[in-house]
Protein backbone atom coordinates (compact mmCIF):
# COMPACT_ATOMS: atom_id res chain seq x y z
CA UNK A 1 0.00 0.00 0.00
CA UNK A 2 1.23 3.71 -0.90
CA UNK A 3 1.95 6.09 2.44
CA UNK A 4 -1.41 7.23 3.50
CA UNK A 5 -2.09 10.92 2.75
CA UNK A 6 -2.92 12.73 6.05
CA UNK A 7 -2.77 15.63 4.05
CA UNK A 8 -6.05 15.07 2.41
CA UNK A 9 -8.71 16.72 4.52
CA UNK A 10 -11.30 14.11 4.21
CA UNK A 11 -8.96 11.24 5.45
CA UNK A 12 -8.80 12.24 9.32
CA UNK A 13 -12.47 13.67 8.80
CA UNK A 14 -13.43 10.32 8.46
CA UNK A 15 -11.76 9.12 11.63
CA UNK A 16 -13.92 10.82 13.64
CA UNK A 17 -16.84 9.19 12.95
CA UNK A 18 -19.33 11.15 14.79
CA UNK A 19 -18.61 14.43 13.00
CA UNK A 20 -18.16 12.51 9.81
CA UNK A 21 -21.97 10.95 10.31
CA UNK A 22 -23.47 13.77 10.97
CA UNK A 23 -25.33 15.80 7.52
CA UNK A 24 -24.06 18.72 8.81
CA UNK A 25 -20.73 17.73 10.09
CA UNK A 26 -20.79 19.13 13.82
CA UNK A 27 -17.27 19.17 15.30
CA UNK A 28 -19.17 17.00 18.68
CA UNK A 29 -15.71 16.13 20.32
CA UNK A 30 -14.93 20.03 20.20
CA UNK A 31 -17.83 20.75 22.18
CA UNK A 32 -18.52 17.68 24.17
CA UNK A 33 -14.37 19.09 25.89
CA UNK A 34 -16.08 22.81 25.99
CA UNK A 35 -19.35 21.14 28.15
CA UNK A 36 -16.85 19.34 30.55
CA UNK A 37 -14.81 22.69 30.58
CA UNK A 38 -18.27 24.14 31.67
CA UNK A 39 -18.05 27.18 28.54
CA UNK A 40 -21.20 26.33 27.82
CA UNK A 41 -21.58 29.73 25.54
CA UNK A 42 -18.81 28.49 23.35
CA UNK A 43 -20.06 24.99 22.86
CA UNK A 44 -23.01 26.14 21.94
CA UNK A 45 -22.14 28.64 19.51
CA UNK A 46 -19.98 25.74 17.84
CA UNK A 47 -23.27 23.78 17.67
CA UNK A 48 -24.87 27.04 16.15
CA UNK A 49 -22.56 27.62 13.47
CA UNK A 50 -23.25 23.86 12.25
CA UNK A 51 -25.94 22.59 12.84
CA UNK A 52 -28.25 25.96 14.03
CA UNK A 53 -30.49 24.21 16.08
CA UNK A 54 -29.02 22.97 19.25
CA UNK A 55 -31.59 23.82 21.82
CA UNK A 56 -34.18 21.77 19.29
CA UNK A 57 -31.43 19.18 18.29
CA UNK A 58 -30.62 18.65 21.54
CA UNK A 59 -34.25 17.22 22.79
CA UNK A 60 -35.62 15.94 19.10
CA UNK A 61 -32.51 14.75 16.57
CA UNK A 62 -32.40 11.54 15.04
CA UNK A 63 -28.87 11.16 16.09
CA UNK A 64 -26.58 9.69 12.94
CA UNK A 65 -23.94 10.43 14.87
CA UNK A 66 -24.31 7.54 18.25
CA UNK A 67 -24.33 4.91 15.69
CA UNK A 68 -21.29 6.16 14.14
CA UNK A 69 -19.69 6.99 18.07
CA UNK A 70 -16.59 5.07 18.54
CA UNK A 71 -17.72 4.56 22.20
CA UNK A 72 -20.21 1.82 21.47
CA UNK A 73 -17.27 -0.33 19.90
CA UNK A 74 -16.28 -0.56 23.33
CA UNK A 75 -18.75 -0.74 25.45
CA UNK A 76 -23.00 -1.14 24.77
CA UNK A 77 -23.78 2.31 24.76
CA UNK A 78 -22.49 5.47 22.61
CA UNK A 79 -21.27 8.93 23.76
CA UNK A 80 -25.19 10.68 24.52
CA UNK A 81 -23.90 13.03 21.68
CA UNK A 82 -27.34 14.28 21.47
CA UNK A 83 -28.04 15.02 24.93
CA UNK A 84 -24.79 16.83 25.84
CA UNK A 85 -25.77 19.70 22.52
CA UNK A 86 -29.22 20.10 24.92
CA UNK A 87 -26.48 20.67 28.42
CA UNK A 88 -24.54 23.01 26.36
CA UNK A 89 -28.18 25.18 25.16
CA UNK A 90 -29.52 24.39 28.44
CA UNK A 91 -26.56 26.20 30.17
CA UNK A 92 -25.36 29.05 28.07
CA UNK A 93 -26.21 32.84 29.06
CA UNK A 94 -27.13 35.09 26.22
CA UNK A 95 -25.35 35.13 23.32
CA UNK A 96 -26.94 36.94 20.97
CA UNK A 97 -24.04 39.52 21.16
CA UNK A 98 -22.14 36.14 19.66
CA UNK A 99 -24.28 36.15 16.39
CA UNK A 100 -23.30 37.26 12.89
CA UNK A 101 -23.05 41.00 12.15
CA UNK A 102 -25.16 41.76 9.18
CA UNK A 103 -23.63 43.67 6.30
CA UNK A 104 -24.97 46.42 3.94
CA UNK A 105 -28.12 45.01 1.76
CA UNK A 106 -25.85 43.92 -1.31
CA UNK A 107 -28.76 44.51 -3.84
CA UNK A 108 -30.15 41.00 -4.19
CA UNK A 109 -33.41 39.24 -3.30
CA UNK A 110 -34.04 35.98 -2.23
CA UNK A 111 -37.64 33.96 -1.84
CA UNK A 112 -37.91 30.99 0.99
CA UNK A 113 -41.01 28.95 0.73
CA UNK A 114 -41.98 26.92 3.97
CA UNK A 115 -40.02 28.30 7.71
CA UNK A 116 -38.76 24.65 8.36
CA UNK A 117 -35.19 24.02 9.17
CA UNK A 118 -33.97 24.00 5.48
CA UNK A 119 -35.79 27.46 4.83
CA UNK A 120 -34.44 29.06 8.13
CA UNK A 121 -30.72 27.90 7.70
CA UNK A 122 -30.58 29.18 4.23
CA UNK A 123 -31.75 32.62 5.67
CA UNK A 124 -29.20 32.22 8.67
CA UNK A 125 -26.42 31.90 6.11
CA UNK A 126 -27.60 34.75 3.42
CA UNK A 127 -29.10 37.21 5.54
CA UNK A 128 -25.62 38.28 6.95
CA UNK A 129 -24.21 38.38 3.91
CA UNK A 130 -26.64 41.62 2.80
CA UNK A 131 -29.73 39.45 0.73
CA UNK A 132 -32.51 40.46 1.31
CA UNK A 133 -34.30 37.55 2.73
CA UNK A 134 -38.76 37.07 2.06
CA UNK A 135 -39.73 34.20 3.72
CA UNK A 136 -43.71 32.88 3.10
CA UNK A 137 -45.24 30.28 5.01
CA UNK A 138 -49.03 29.74 5.88
CA UNK A 139 -49.05 29.06 9.47
CA UNK A 140 -48.68 31.80 11.59
CA UNK A 141 -45.41 31.83 13.20
CA UNK A 142 -42.28 29.94 12.10
CA UNK A 143 -40.85 26.29 12.81
CA UNK A 144 -42.20 24.35 9.82
CA UNK A 145 -43.11 20.62 10.79
CA UNK A 146 -40.52 21.53 14.02
CA UNK A 147 -43.54 23.62 15.39
CA UNK A 148 -46.83 21.27 14.33
CA UNK A 149 -45.55 17.74 13.74
CA UNK A 150 -43.36 17.28 17.31
CA UNK A 151 -45.46 17.82 20.15
CA UNK A 152 -44.36 20.13 23.07
CA UNK A 153 -43.50 17.24 25.93
CA UNK A 154 -40.44 16.33 23.88
CA UNK A 155 -40.01 20.41 22.36
CA UNK A 156 -41.17 22.84 24.58
CA UNK A 157 -42.60 25.78 22.41
CA UNK A 158 -40.01 28.05 24.55
CA UNK A 159 -36.48 26.28 22.99
CA UNK A 160 -38.22 26.40 19.69
CA UNK A 161 -39.40 30.50 19.38
CA UNK A 162 -35.74 31.11 20.76
CA UNK A 163 -33.90 29.38 18.47
CA UNK A 164 -36.45 30.34 15.02
CA UNK A 165 -36.58 33.78 16.40
CA UNK A 166 -32.44 34.24 16.20
CA UNK A 167 -32.63 33.81 12.47
CA UNK A 168 -35.95 35.95 12.23
CA UNK A 169 -34.27 38.54 13.81
CA UNK A 170 -31.61 39.14 11.56
CA UNK A 171 -33.77 41.22 9.04
CA UNK A 172 -35.59 38.46 7.81
CA UNK A 173 -38.82 39.87 5.96
CA UNK A 174 -41.56 36.83 7.67
CA UNK A 175 -45.13 36.90 5.56
CA UNK A 176 -46.78 34.32 7.84
CA UNK A 177 -50.24 33.30 7.01
CA UNK A 178 -49.45 33.15 3.54
CA UNK A 179 -49.95 29.87 1.30
CA UNK A 180 -47.84 30.41 -1.66
CA UNK A 181 -50.40 28.69 -4.11
CA UNK A 182 -48.01 29.57 -7.46
CA UNK A 183 -44.97 29.27 -7.59
CA UNK A 184 -44.68 31.06 -11.11
CA UNK A 185 -46.16 34.10 -9.08
CA UNK A 186 -42.51 34.17 -7.34
CA UNK A 187 -41.06 33.64 -10.46
CA UNK A 188 -42.37 36.05 -12.44
CA UNK A 189 -41.14 38.93 -9.48
CA UNK A 190 -37.81 40.32 -8.77
CA UNK A 191 -36.51 37.55 -6.91
CA UNK A 192 -32.63 36.81 -7.70
CA UNK A 193 -33.51 33.27 -6.27
CA UNK A 194 -36.02 31.46 -4.80
CA UNK A 195 -35.57 28.72 -2.14
CA UNK A 196 -38.70 25.98 -1.57
CA UNK A 197 -38.42 24.55 1.31
CA UNK A 198 -41.67 23.34 1.64
CA UNK A 199 -41.38 19.79 3.43
CA UNK A 200 -43.75 16.68 2.85
CA UNK A 201 -46.94 18.51 3.77
CA UNK A 202 -49.03 15.02 3.00
CA UNK A 203 -49.74 12.14 4.81
CA UNK A 204 -50.55 8.92 3.78
CA UNK A 205 -54.13 7.87 3.53
CA UNK A 206 -55.82 4.49 3.71
CA UNK A 207 -58.91 5.70 1.13
CA UNK A 208 -59.26 2.52 -0.24
CA UNK A 209 -59.87 0.39 2.74
CA UNK A 210 -63.44 -0.95 3.29
CA UNK A 211 -65.08 1.86 6.00
CA UNK A 212 -62.71 4.89 5.01
CA UNK A 213 -65.21 6.96 4.29
CA UNK A 214 -68.50 6.06 6.43
CA UNK A 215 -65.90 6.41 9.63
CA UNK A 216 -64.02 9.74 8.42
CA UNK A 217 -65.06 11.96 11.25
CA UNK A 218 -63.46 9.31 14.04
CA UNK A 219 -59.99 8.40 11.14
CA UNK A 220 -57.62 10.96 11.16
CA UNK A 221 -53.88 11.14 9.41
CA UNK A 222 -51.36 11.66 12.20
CA UNK A 223 -49.23 14.48 10.79
CA UNK A 224 -52.52 16.82 10.00
CA UNK A 225 -53.91 15.61 13.49
CA UNK A 226 -50.73 16.59 15.43
CA UNK A 227 -51.32 20.04 13.09
CA UNK A 228 -54.33 20.14 14.98
CA UNK A 229 -53.13 18.89 18.52
CA UNK A 230 -49.77 21.62 18.16
CA UNK A 231 -52.35 25.13 17.10
CA UNK A 232 -54.99 23.50 19.92
CA UNK A 233 -58.03 22.83 17.74
CA UNK A 234 -57.72 19.53 18.67
CA UNK A 235 -57.71 19.14 22.82
CA UNK A 236 -59.32 15.63 23.23
CA UNK A 237 -59.84 11.71 21.88
CA UNK A 238 -61.48 9.19 22.75
CA UNK A 239 -60.63 6.14 25.24
CA UNK A 240 -59.91 3.49 22.28
CA UNK A 241 -57.55 5.14 20.17
CA UNK A 242 -55.59 2.76 17.52
CA UNK A 243 -52.23 4.66 15.83
CA UNK A 244 -51.08 3.13 12.35
CA UNK A 245 -47.35 3.12 11.84
CA UNK A 246 -44.24 2.51 13.11
CA UNK A 247 -42.34 5.69 12.53
CA UNK A 248 -41.49 8.55 14.74
CA UNK A 249 -44.90 10.27 13.98
CA UNK A 250 -46.58 7.09 15.23
CA UNK A 251 -44.56 7.23 18.26
CA UNK A 252 -46.03 10.88 18.66
CA UNK A 253 -49.33 10.07 18.16
CA UNK A 254 -49.78 7.65 20.54
CA UNK A 255 -47.54 9.55 23.48
CA UNK A 256 -50.37 12.70 22.57
CA UNK A 257 -53.38 10.36 22.63
CA UNK A 258 -52.35 9.58 25.65
CA UNK A 259 -52.16 12.96 27.29
CA UNK A 260 -55.54 14.07 25.54
CA UNK A 261 -57.55 11.62 27.49
CA UNK A 262 -56.81 8.09 25.55
CA UNK A 263 -57.06 4.79 28.36
CA UNK A 264 -56.27 2.29 25.45
CA UNK A 265 -54.36 3.57 22.89
CA UNK A 266 -52.42 1.14 20.81
CA UNK A 267 -50.05 0.87 17.98
CA UNK A 268 -50.33 -1.70 15.41
CA UNK A 269 -47.71 -2.16 12.44
CA UNK A 270 -47.40 -4.39 9.53
CA UNK A 271 -44.39 -5.15 10.03
CA UNK A 272 -42.01 -6.86 12.87
CA UNK A 273 -41.19 -4.09 15.74
CA UNK A 274 -37.30 -4.87 14.87
CA UNK A 275 -38.00 -3.64 11.21
CA UNK A 276 -40.17 -0.13 12.89
CA UNK A 277 -38.40 2.89 11.54
CA UNK A 278 -38.94 5.00 14.38
CA UNK A 279 -35.82 5.87 16.46
CA UNK A 280 -35.36 3.05 19.05
CA UNK A 281 -35.40 5.09 22.09
CA UNK A 282 -38.72 6.81 20.44
CA UNK A 283 -40.10 3.14 21.13
CA UNK A 284 -38.80 2.90 24.34
CA UNK A 285 -40.23 6.24 25.42
CA UNK A 286 -44.08 4.85 23.88
CA UNK A 287 -43.67 1.56 26.13
CA UNK A 288 -42.34 2.69 29.07
CA UNK A 289 -45.68 4.70 29.16
CA UNK A 290 -48.01 2.14 28.63
CA UNK A 291 -48.51 2.01 24.77
CA UNK A 292 -48.54 -1.85 23.51
CA UNK A 293 -47.38 -2.76 20.32
CA UNK A 294 -49.20 -4.97 17.77
CA UNK A 295 -46.51 -6.18 15.17
CA UNK A 296 -47.43 -8.66 12.10
CA UNK A 297 -50.52 -6.95 11.70
CA UNK A 298 -51.97 -5.58 7.96
CA UNK A 299 -55.01 -3.30 8.22
CA UNK A 300 -58.38 -4.47 6.35
CA UNK A 301 -61.25 -2.57 6.97
CA UNK A 302 -62.56 0.07 9.38
CA UNK A 303 -65.73 -1.49 11.20
CA UNK A 304 -68.55 1.35 11.46
CA UNK A 305 -71.60 0.23 12.98
CA UNK A 306 -74.59 2.45 12.28
CA UNK A 307 -72.60 5.32 11.00
CA UNK A 308 -70.53 5.08 14.14
CA UNK A 309 -66.50 3.54 14.02
CA UNK A 310 -66.58 0.38 16.45
CA UNK A 311 -62.67 -0.48 15.39
CA UNK A 312 -60.59 -2.60 12.43
CA UNK A 313 -59.95 -5.90 10.95
CA UNK A 314 -56.49 -6.90 11.10
CA UNK A 315 -54.95 -9.58 8.74
CA UNK A 316 -52.17 -11.50 10.77
CA UNK A 317 -49.07 -12.02 8.71
CA UNK A 318 -45.12 -12.95 9.20
CA UNK A 319 -42.07 -11.55 7.55
CA UNK A 320 -40.12 -13.27 5.27
CA UNK A 321 -36.80 -12.38 3.77
CA UNK A 322 -35.13 -13.15 0.45
CA UNK A 323 -31.26 -13.58 -0.17
CA UNK A 324 -31.06 -10.45 -1.01
CA UNK A 325 -32.41 -9.27 2.71
CA UNK A 326 -36.02 -7.92 0.55
CA UNK A 327 -38.90 -8.41 3.11
CA UNK A 328 -42.39 -10.07 1.90
CA UNK A 329 -45.35 -10.23 4.59
CA UNK A 330 -47.19 -13.39 3.78
CA UNK A 331 -50.43 -14.24 5.45
CA UNK A 332 -50.75 -16.69 8.20
CA UNK A 333 -54.34 -18.34 7.14
CA UNK A 334 -55.30 -17.17 10.86
CA UNK A 335 -58.82 -15.20 11.31
CA UNK A 336 -58.76 -11.82 11.18
CA UNK A 337 -58.29 -10.06 14.27
CA UNK A 338 -60.86 -7.34 15.52
CA UNK A 339 -60.03 -4.24 17.79
CA UNK A 340 -61.51 -1.98 19.16
CA UNK A 341 -61.50 1.87 18.72
CA UNK A 342 -63.58 4.75 18.77
CA UNK A 343 -60.35 6.80 17.12
CA UNK A 344 -57.23 5.60 14.43
CA UNK A 345 -54.22 8.23 13.45
CA UNK A 346 -53.04 6.84 10.67
CA UNK A 347 -49.70 7.45 10.67
CA UNK A 348 -47.75 5.03 7.64
CA UNK A 349 -45.49 8.19 6.21
CA UNK A 350 -45.73 11.09 4.07
CA UNK A 351 -45.61 12.24 0.62
CA UNK A 352 -44.23 15.41 -1.48
CA UNK A 353 -46.96 17.62 -2.28
CA UNK A 354 -46.61 20.05 -5.18
CA UNK A 355 -49.70 21.39 -6.59
CA UNK A 356 -49.05 24.75 -6.02
CA UNK A 357 -45.70 24.39 -8.85
CA UNK A 358 -46.40 25.02 -12.19
CA UNK A 359 -45.51 22.51 -15.05
CA UNK A 360 -44.73 25.65 -17.58
CA UNK A 361 -41.49 27.51 -15.44
CA UNK A 362 -39.16 25.24 -16.40
CA UNK A 363 -38.92 23.27 -13.45
CA UNK A 364 -38.53 19.51 -14.73
CA UNK A 365 -40.48 16.55 -12.63
CA UNK A 366 -39.31 12.75 -12.15
CA UNK A 367 -40.10 9.83 -10.28
CA UNK A 368 -43.05 9.96 -7.77
CA UNK A 369 -43.51 13.51 -9.41
CA UNK A 370 -40.12 15.22 -7.56
CA UNK A 371 -38.60 17.90 -8.52
CA UNK A 372 -35.17 17.26 -10.59
CA UNK A 373 -32.81 18.66 -8.05
CA UNK A 374 -29.18 18.33 -8.55
CA UNK A 375 -27.85 16.43 -5.34
CA UNK A 376 -24.52 18.62 -4.49
CA UNK A 377 -26.14 22.24 -5.78
CA UNK A 378 -29.78 21.54 -4.78
CA UNK A 379 -30.68 23.80 -8.00
CA UNK A 380 -33.93 22.41 -9.95
CA UNK A 381 -33.83 22.48 -13.86
CA UNK A 382 -34.99 26.12 -13.16
CA UNK A 383 -31.93 27.96 -12.50
CA UNK A 384 -33.12 30.52 -10.28
CA UNK A 385 -35.66 28.10 -8.19
CA UNK A 386 -33.23 25.78 -5.39
CA UNK A 387 -35.16 22.82 -3.16
CA UNK A 388 -33.82 21.65 0.52
CA UNK A 389 -34.94 19.61 3.20
CA UNK A 390 -37.64 17.12 2.63
CA UNK A 391 -39.21 18.82 -0.88
CA UNK A 392 -35.84 17.88 -2.31
CA UNK A 393 -35.75 14.38 -1.78
CA UNK A 394 -38.47 13.21 0.50
CA UNK A 395 -38.94 12.71 4.28
CA UNK A 396 -35.88 13.12 6.15
CA UNK A 397 -35.23 14.80 9.11
CA UNK A 398 -34.23 18.21 10.77
CA UNK A 399 -29.78 17.86 10.84
CA UNK A 400 -30.55 16.65 7.34
CA UNK A 401 -32.56 19.84 6.42
CA UNK A 402 -30.01 21.89 8.05
CA UNK A 403 -27.35 20.34 5.64
CA UNK A 404 -29.33 21.08 2.69
CA UNK A 405 -29.66 24.67 4.16
CA UNK A 406 -26.19 25.21 3.90
CA UNK A 407 -25.50 23.70 0.84
CA UNK A 408 -28.25 25.26 -1.37
CA UNK A 409 -27.15 28.73 0.36
CA UNK A 410 -23.66 28.28 -0.64
CA UNK A 411 -25.64 27.74 -4.35
CA UNK A 412 -27.67 30.57 -4.12
CA UNK A 413 -24.69 32.92 -2.97
CA UNK A 414 -22.46 31.30 -5.97
CA UNK A 415 -25.33 31.69 -8.52
CA UNK A 416 -26.53 35.37 -7.44
CA UNK A 417 -22.57 36.18 -7.55
CA UNK A 418 -22.14 34.69 -11.48
CA UNK A 419 -19.94 31.98 -10.33
CA UNK A 420 -19.82 28.31 -11.22
CA UNK A 421 -21.94 26.43 -8.50
CA UNK A 422 -19.95 22.98 -8.77
CA UNK A 423 -16.80 24.96 -8.03
CA UNK A 424 -17.51 24.37 -3.91
CA UNK A 425 -15.32 25.55 -1.26
CA UNK A 426 -13.18 23.66 0.48
CA UNK A 427 -13.77 22.42 4.22
CA UNK A 428 -11.82 24.61 6.66
CA UNK A 429 -8.95 22.11 8.35
CA UNK A 430 -6.02 22.23 10.25
CA UNK A 431 -4.05 19.91 12.38
CA UNK A 432 -2.29 21.07 15.54
CA UNK A 433 -0.30 19.16 18.13
CA UNK A 434 -2.04 19.77 21.01
CA UNK A 435 1.47 18.30 23.53
CA UNK A 436 2.58 20.61 26.46
CA UNK A 437 5.31 18.66 27.75
CA UNK A 438 6.73 15.41 26.78
CA UNK A 439 3.96 13.48 28.86
CA UNK A 440 1.39 15.86 28.76
CA UNK A 441 -1.33 16.94 26.55
CA UNK A 442 -4.38 19.90 26.36
CA UNK A 443 -7.06 17.66 26.70
CA UNK A 444 -7.68 14.51 29.13
CA UNK A 445 -6.87 11.51 27.79
CA UNK A 446 -7.31 9.16 30.34
CA UNK A 447 -10.01 6.62 29.56
CA UNK A 448 -13.09 7.01 31.66
CA UNK A 449 -14.69 3.50 32.29
CA UNK A 450 -18.55 4.83 33.38
CA UNK A 451 -21.17 3.45 31.38
CA UNK A 452 -23.41 5.69 29.82
CA UNK A 453 -26.07 8.11 32.29
CA UNK A 454 -29.48 7.64 32.21
CA UNK A 455 -31.79 11.05 31.34
CA UNK A 456 -33.94 12.07 33.71
CA UNK A 457 -37.56 11.77 33.40
CA UNK A 458 -40.39 13.63 34.58
CA UNK A 459 -42.75 11.70 36.69
CA UNK A 460 -44.94 9.46 34.93
CA UNK A 461 -48.22 10.54 36.71
CA UNK A 462 -47.32 14.28 35.76
CA UNK A 463 -46.27 13.97 32.26
CA UNK A 464 -49.08 11.92 31.37
CA UNK A 465 -51.71 15.16 32.80
CA UNK A 466 -50.18 18.05 30.48
CA UNK A 467 -49.38 17.86 26.97
CA UNK A 468 -47.02 20.26 27.97
CA UNK A 469 -44.61 19.28 30.45
CA UNK A 470 -41.21 18.48 29.04
CA UNK A 471 -40.78 14.35 29.60
CA UNK A 472 -37.02 14.43 30.10
CA UNK A 473 -35.34 16.88 32.25
CA UNK A 474 -31.86 16.54 30.58
CA UNK A 475 -28.42 16.50 32.17
CA UNK A 476 -27.79 18.55 35.24
CA UNK A 477 -23.78 19.83 35.06
CA UNK A 478 -22.54 17.28 36.82
CA UNK A 479 -24.05 14.52 34.95
CA UNK A 480 -22.90 16.44 32.10
CA UNK A 481 -19.73 16.56 32.85
CA UNK A 482 -19.73 12.55 34.09
CA UNK A 483 -21.65 11.71 30.00
CA UNK A 484 -18.89 14.02 28.43
CA UNK A 485 -15.84 12.49 30.30
CA UNK A 486 -16.87 9.38 28.37
CA UNK A 487 -15.75 10.69 24.78
CA UNK A 488 -13.36 9.37 23.78
CA UNK A 489 -11.76 12.76 21.61
CA UNK A 490 -11.36 10.74 18.56
CA UNK A 491 -10.23 14.30 16.63
CA UNK A 492 -7.45 14.38 18.26
CA UNK A 493 -4.97 12.03 16.10
CA UNK A 494 -2.58 9.82 16.39
CA UNK A 495 -0.13 11.53 13.94
CA UNK A 496 3.03 9.34 12.90
CA UNK A 497 6.59 10.30 11.59
CA UNK A 498 8.73 7.90 9.81
CA UNK A 499 12.26 9.38 9.90
CA UNK A 500 11.75 9.21 13.77
CA UNK A 501 11.15 6.18 13.88
CA UNK A 502 13.62 3.84 15.35
CA UNK A 503 11.20 0.62 15.21
CA UNK A 504 11.63 -0.35 18.38
CA UNK A 505 7.50 -1.77 19.09
CA UNK A 506 7.07 -0.16 21.91
CA UNK A 507 4.12 1.92 20.77
CA UNK A 508 2.69 -1.43 19.79
CA UNK A 509 3.42 -3.05 22.96
CA UNK A 510 1.51 -0.44 24.78
CA UNK A 511 -1.48 -0.15 22.56
CA UNK A 512 -4.76 -1.45 24.52
CA UNK A 513 -6.39 -2.40 20.87
CA UNK A 514 -3.63 -3.71 19.56
CA UNK A 515 -4.09 -1.56 16.26
CA UNK A 516 -0.34 -0.69 15.70
CA UNK A 517 1.28 -2.86 13.79
CA UNK A 518 5.52 -3.00 12.34
CA UNK A 519 4.96 -5.18 9.20
CA UNK A 520 5.81 -6.20 5.58
CA UNK A 521 4.02 -3.72 3.00
CA UNK A 522 1.30 -5.32 0.98
CA UNK A 523 -1.55 -5.24 -1.06
CA UNK A 524 -5.02 -3.98 0.95
CA UNK A 525 -6.56 -6.95 1.56
CA UNK A 526 -3.38 -9.08 2.27
CA UNK A 527 -2.09 -6.40 4.70
CA UNK A 528 -5.58 -6.18 6.71
CA UNK A 529 -5.08 -10.39 7.50
CA UNK A 530 -1.70 -10.21 9.18
CA UNK A 531 -2.84 -7.25 11.80
CA UNK A 532 -2.13 -8.77 14.97
CA UNK A 533 -5.89 -7.99 15.11
CA UNK A 534 -7.09 -8.76 11.46
CA UNK A 535 -9.05 -4.99 10.18
CA UNK A 536 -11.97 -6.91 8.89
CA UNK A 537 -13.93 -3.35 8.71
CA UNK A 538 -13.23 -1.97 5.44
CA UNK A 539 -15.38 1.12 5.56
CA UNK A 540 -12.60 2.58 7.61
CA UNK A 541 -9.06 3.45 6.18
CA UNK A 542 -5.18 1.69 7.29
CA UNK A 543 -2.88 4.12 8.45
CA UNK A 544 0.19 3.38 6.60
CA UNK A 545 4.05 4.91 6.85
CA UNK A 546 6.28 5.35 4.58
CA UNK A 547 9.10 2.66 4.17
CA UNK A 548 11.03 2.05 7.60
CA UNK A 549 14.61 1.30 8.03
CA UNK A 550 14.14 -2.39 8.19
CA UNK A 551 11.65 -2.02 5.02
CA UNK A 552 8.86 -2.84 7.11
CA UNK A 553 6.08 -0.10 7.55
CA UNK A 554 3.74 1.43 10.57
CA UNK A 555 0.76 0.02 10.04
CA UNK A 556 -2.75 1.51 12.43
CA UNK A 557 -6.12 0.34 12.12
CA UNK A 558 -8.02 3.63 12.72
CA UNK A 559 -11.48 1.15 13.24
CA UNK A 560 -9.85 0.32 16.48
CA UNK A 561 -7.32 3.24 18.29
CA UNK A 562 -9.19 4.73 21.63
CA UNK A 563 -6.92 7.54 20.84
CA UNK A 564 -5.93 7.03 23.99
CA UNK A 565 -2.41 8.71 23.60
CA UNK A 566 0.16 5.94 25.06
CA UNK A 567 1.63 5.25 21.94
CA UNK A 568 2.73 8.88 22.20
CA UNK A 569 3.75 9.17 25.64
CA UNK A 570 5.90 5.98 25.58
CA UNK A 571 7.21 6.66 22.46
CA UNK A 572 11.38 7.62 22.90
CA UNK A 573 11.75 9.68 19.71
CA UNK A 574 8.24 11.80 19.86
CA UNK A 575 7.70 9.68 16.62
CA UNK A 576 4.34 9.49 17.71
CA UNK A 577 2.36 12.91 18.76
CA UNK A 578 -1.42 13.61 19.52
CA UNK A 579 -2.74 16.33 16.79
CA UNK A 580 -5.96 18.06 17.34
CA UNK A 581 -8.21 17.50 13.60
CA UNK A 582 -10.60 20.20 13.32
CA UNK A 583 -12.89 19.74 10.19
CA UNK A 584 -15.55 22.45 9.13
CA UNK A 585 -18.17 22.75 6.42
CA UNK A 586 -17.38 26.41 5.02
CA UNK A 587 -20.90 28.02 4.58
CA UNK A 588 -22.22 30.78 2.46
CA UNK A 589 -19.46 33.79 1.85
CA UNK A 590 -16.68 32.14 4.09
CA UNK A 591 -14.65 31.40 0.93
CA UNK A 592 -13.18 34.72 0.95
CA UNK A 593 -13.09 35.27 4.36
Amino acid sequence: MKPTNIKDPEYFHKVVDCQYACPAHTPVPEYIRLIAAGRYDDAYMINWESNVFPGILGRVCDRPCEPACRRGRVEEEPVAICRLKRVAADNKEDIKDRLPTIMPKNGKKIALVGAGPASLTVARDLAPLGYEVELFDEQDIGGGFMRNQIPSFRLPIEVLNEEVNYILDMGVAAHFKHYVDSLKSLVDKDYDAIFVGSGAPNGRDLTKLPGRQEGDDSIHVGINWLDSVAFEHTKSIGENVIVLGGGNTAMDCCRTALRLGGKNVKIVVRSPQADMKASPWEIEDAISEGVPIFENHTPKEFVVENGKLTGMKFEKVRAEYDENGKRSLVPTGEDLVFMEADQVLIAIGQDNAFPWIERDIGIEFGKWDMPVVDQVTFQSTNERVFFGGDAAFGPSNIITAVAHGHQAAISIHKFCQGESLTDRPAPQVNLLSQKMGFHEWTYDNEIDHDKRHLVPHVDKEIALNNLKVEVEKGYDQDLGYEEAMRCLNCDVQTVFTDNLCIECDACADVCPTNCINFTDNGEEEDLRTRLLEPANLTDQDLYVSGELKTSRVMVKDENVCLHCGLCAERCPTAAWDMQKFSYSVTKAGKECA
